[in-house]
């Protein structure tokens, strides 16, 4: 058997940021997780600005959870394929321009480019689930 090696994967583009549910009532959720998970809702974090639409919990193991409002949030069905689960991932980079080049690459399309100096882009996977690429802000900026 003739062995072929495996193509050498490109160096990563991005960092896992945070997995986002979208809801009805964020505090809501995220305190319904907290309870469930343990963790501190709205922990201070540059990252981001909780407010009435986007809260976030960080969870013992270091990971992060958030929960943006939808206003007309349709809950999956499962496993009815008619209402499907669903989430985005936000995915934290040095350098929006580099890692869009590189994700459409891979066959990503844009979705919403943000215009003007907004932080985070929005994508779509080869299936049409939207994920962010968001640039990481170093303390202090």
């Amino acid at each position: 058997m003739i062995r072929v090696p495996a193509p050498k994967l490109p160096r990563m583009i991005a960092e896992l940021q945070c997995v986002v549910l979208d809801c009805p009532d964020p505090q809501e959720l995220a305190e319904f997780y907290r309870a469930v998970l343990g963790g501190e809702v709205d922990k201070p974090d540059e990252r981001w600005a909780p407010d009435d639409s986007w809260t976030t919990l960080h969870v013992p193991g270091g990971q992060v959870l958030c929960f943006q409002r939808a206003a007309d949030h349709r809950p999956p069905t499962w496993p009815d394929p008619e209402r499907p689960q669903q989430f985005h991932l936000d995915l934290q980079v040095p350098d929006l321009d580099a890692a869009q080049e590189r994700v459409l690459a891979l066959g990503a399309r844009l979705l919403d480019d943000g215009g003007g100096d907004r932080v985070w882009r929005v994508y779509a996977d080869l299936a049409g689930h939207p994920f962010c690429l968001v640039r990481h802000r170093p303390s202090g900026r």
